[in-house]
C-alpha cells in the first residue's frame, strides 16, 4: 500500500473531512502501538507526530528488547515477570527486528558489585523461569579463564566469571515504523510533521480535538475527535500544556542516556556484554557488537534542556571512555575513535521511585543482610523448597528495610502511567520499548469504554505488524528463504540477508522497486524506492538514521551515498535548488553531530 508525501497531502484534506474515534499525538512506540491497535479495532484513527516517526525518543534507545534481569538488582520479580512475558509477545508479532542474542555478564569482585557468582546465577535461574527459557538459551555461567577465552580484551583483575542468559538485540526505530505503517494499512490517518498547537473542547468544555500546523507548509487546521491520547512521551507535559482544562499535574522527569559507536577493529566483542561501571555508582554498562561496529552505553542523568535535541557532552564521552577502558584495558579508545553517537531521553515519570535504567543502586540499594536473605530464598524457590509467598515476603521486608533519601535520576522506575483529566485528555506515559504492546492494549480498553464499548478490540499479541507476516518459531528459515527471492533479482547473499533482516515480509514488496538510482547498488536501490513510496520518508535523515541506520552502524558508507540520495529526493519530491541546500545542509548538520566533529574539533585546539 502507497505510504508517501502523495497519500500524506490527500490524509491532511481527508482528516479534516470526517470525524474520528480517536486522535494519538505522538508517534513514538507508545502512540504507534496505540494507532495500530486501534485501527486493527475499527476505530476511525488519525496520529500525529511533530518530527518524523520515532525520531524524538524511540530511535534513540539501547537497541535492545530486554528481559529486564537489571531489575533483580533489586528483586523486582513483578516487574521481570511482566517484562519477559511481554518480550515474547514482542517478537510474536515483530519476529524479524527483535532477534535472540544471548548477553555476557562479567562478575567483578569490587565494591559496588551488583551480583557475585552465586546471586549472579539465583538470578538468571529466576529470570529463566519467569521467561519460560530453557534448551539452547538456557542461562550457565563460565569461569575466569572461560570468560577471558571468549574476550580476552576485558580487564582481568577481579574478574570472579560471568554469566550468559539470553536477551534480544533490537531496530528501535524499525519497530516503530512497521507498527506505523500496519495502522496505516488499516485505515489510520498517519501524518509525520504535523504539530499540535492548540486542544480543543466542545461546548461542555470536553475534548473534541485539537488544532494542529503542517511543519512543512505550515497551514494550520483542525482535527474533529471522540477521544484524544497523549502518547507524546517527555513531551507529555507540554501537550498537557496545550489543554487549559487539564487539571492533572506535571509528571515527568525525562533522563538522559547517551551510546558511541567504534568501528569493531578498535573494541571486537562477541556478543553483547553488560557489566557494572567500577565506579561503585550503581549503574551498569552495555557493550553491544551491531554490523561490523561496537556501540557502548548507556548514561544516566538528569536532563534540563530542550526537549527536541539532547546532545552528547564531553562529560558524556569522558564518563563512558573511562568506564569502557577500564574494562577493555588494551582497548585504549580515544574521542577520535569515536565514529558515531546518539543521545535520546527516557520519559521517566517523577512520582515512581524503585528501580533505574541500568538497574536500580545509589541510595536505595538493599543492604547485604537484606540481599543475601532474598537471594537464599529464591534459591529455595527455584528448588521447590519455599513458595512464591516467601520470596515475595523477604522481598517486601527488604523494600521497608532500604535507606531513604532523595532519588537520583538512575532511581526513577520505568512503569508506565495512564490518566484521564477531567477533561477528557487521556494521558498514556513512561513505560518502555518492551512493553508498549502492554501499554496500548491498556489505553484502548480505556478508549473502548469512552466510547461506550462499541469496538471489539483485536488480541494484539496475535495481530503481526508490517513486515511480521513470517513464522516466529522459525524466523532463520523464513529470513533466508525471503534473501533467495533477493539472490534471484541479482544481489549477493550479504545484501539480500541485509534487505531481508530489514523488512521482513515486505520483501517481496521491496523487490518490485527495481528502477535503478544512478550512484546506488541495486540493494539501496531497492531500500531508497521503497522507503520513498512506502514508508513516508520526507528528508535525508529520515532515511539514513531512522529507515536504515547508516549513520549509526554503516558510517563508512555514507559519504558516498549522500549525494546520489539527495539527488534522487530532490527529483522525486521537486524540490527548489534552495530546497535541496537546505536539506543537504540539515543532513550534514546531524551527520557532524553524531561523528562528534565539534567536540573533536575543540580537543584539537586545546
Amino acid at each position: 500500500m502507497v505510504f508517501s508525501y502523495k497519500t500524506r497531502n490527500e490524509e491532511i484534506q481527508n482528516v479534516q473531512d470526517e470525524e474520528l474515534d480517536l486522535l494519538v499525538i505522538g508517534g513514538g512506540i507508545t502512540g504507534a502501538g496505540v494507532a495500530v491497535q486501534a485501527a486493527a479495532s475499527g476505530m476511525k484513527t488519525a496520529l500525529v507526530e511533530m518530527q518524523d516517526f520515532a525520531e524524538g525518543t524511540s530511535s534513540r534507545s539501547t537497541k535492545l528488547v530486554h528481559g529486564g534481569i537489571r531489575y533483580l538488582k533489586t528483586f523486582d520479580v513483578e516487574v521481570v515477570n511482566d517484562t519477559v512475558k511481554e518480550r515474547a509477545n514482542v517478537q510474536h508479532i515483530a519476529p524479524h527486528i527483535p532477534k535472540p542474542d544471548p548477553m555476557l555478564l562479567p562478575i567483578y569482585d569490587e565494591a559496588g558489585a551488583t551480583f557475585n557468582m552465586f546471586s549472579a546465577k539465583v538470578a538468571m535461574d529466576l529470570y529463566d523461569r519467569l521467561a519460560g527459557v530453557s534448551g539452547k538459551f538456557a542461562n550457565y555461567t563460565l569461569n575466569k579463564s572461560e570468560v577471558l577465552e571468549r574476550q580476552p580484551q576485558l580487564e582481568k583483575e577481579g574478574l570472579q566469571g560471568g554469566g550468559v542468559y539470553l536477551d534480544f538485540r533490537n531496530n528501535d526505530s524499525r519497530l516503530v515504523i512497521e507498527n506505523i505503517k500496519k495502522a496505516h494499512e488499516d485505515g489510520a490517518r498517519v501524518l509525520n510533521k504535523v504539530k499540535v498547537v492548540k486542544i480543543t473542547h466542545d461546548q461542555q468544555g470536553v475534548v473534541n480535538g485539537a488544532d494542529v500546523q503542517d511543519v512543512i507548509s505550515g497551514t494550520n487546521f483542525h482535527i474533529n475527535a471522540k477521544v484524544v491520547i497523549n502518547t507524546s512521551g517527555p513531551w507529555t507535559d507540554e501537550v498537557r500544556d496545550l489543554d487549559k482544562k487539564d487539571d492533572l499535574s506535571d509528571q515527568m522527569r525525562p533522563t538522559k542516556g547517551v551510546h558511541l559507536v567504534v568501528d569493531k577493529e578498535k573494541l571486537n566483542v562477541p556478543q553483547p556484554t553488560y557489566f557494572d561501571t567500577g565506579e561503585n555508582d550503581g549503574r551498569m554498562i552495555f557493550v553491544v557488537p551491531r554490523e561490523d561496529k561496537t556501540y557502548f552505553g548507556t548514561t544516566d542523568t538528569d536532563y534540563h534542556g530542550e526537549l527536541k535535541h539532547p546532545k552528547v557532552t564531553q562529560e558524556d564521552v569522558d564518563y563512558l571512555l573511562r568506564v569502557v577502558n577500564r574494562r577493555y584495558p588494551d582497548a585504549k579508545i580515544s574521542l577520535d575513535d569515536i565514529e558515531a553517537s546518539w543521545a535520546g531521553l527516557r520519559p521517566l515519570i517523577t512520582a515512581n521511585g524503585g528501580s533505574d535504567y541500568n538497574g536500580g543502586g545509589g541510595s536505595e540499594k538493599l543492604s547485604d543482610e537484606s540481599f543475601n536473605k532474598v537471594v537464599n530464598t529464591t534459591k529455595e524457590y527455584l528448588e521447590d523448597s519455599a513458595k512464591r509467598d516467601d520470596v515475595e515476603k523477604a522481598i517486601q521486608e527488604a523494600g521497608s528495610a532500604q535507606d531513604s533519601g532523595e532519588v537520583d535520576p538512575s532511581q526513577i522506575s520505568r512503569g508506565s502511567s495512564l490518566e484521564e483529566a477531567s477533561d477528557g485528555l487521556v494521558t498514556l506515559s513512561g513505560g518502555k520499548i518492551t512493553d508498549y504492546r502492554l501499554m496500548a492494549e491498556g489505553a484502548l480498553k480505556k478508549i473502548n469504554k469512552k466510547l461506550d464499548n462499541q469496538f471489539d478490540l483485536i488480541d494484539s499479541k496475535e495481530y503481526p505488524v508490517s513486515g511480521g507476516d513470517i513464522d516466529p518459531d522459525n524466523v532463520d528459515e523464513e529470513i533466508e528463504k525471503l534473501a533467495k527471492q533477493a539472490q534471484d533479482k541479482g544481489l549477493n547473499e550479504k545484501d539480500a540477508l541485509y534487505l531481508a533482516n530489514l523488512y521482513g515480509s515486505n520483501l517481496p514488496t521491496v523487490l518490485t522497486y527495481d528502477e535503478p538510482i544512478k550512484g546506488l547498488s541495486q540493494r539501496d536501490s531497492f531500500s531508497l524506492n521503497y522507503a520513498l513510496n512506502e514508508e513516508l520518508v520526507l528528508t535525508p535523515v529520515d532515511y539514513f538514521l531512522r529507515r536504515t541506520n547508516f549513520i549509526l552502524f554503516i558510517r563508512d558508507e555514507l559519504d558516498a551515498l549522500e549525494q546520489p540520495v539527495l539527488d534522487k529526493m530532490a527529483e522525486f519530491y521537486q524540490w527548489s535548488d534552495e530546497e535541496k541546500a537546505n536539506y543537504q545542509k540539515e543532513l550534514a548538520e546531524v551527520v557532524a553531530e553524531s561523528d562528534l566533529k565539534e567536540l573533536k574539533e575543540d580537543e584539537y585546539r586545546e
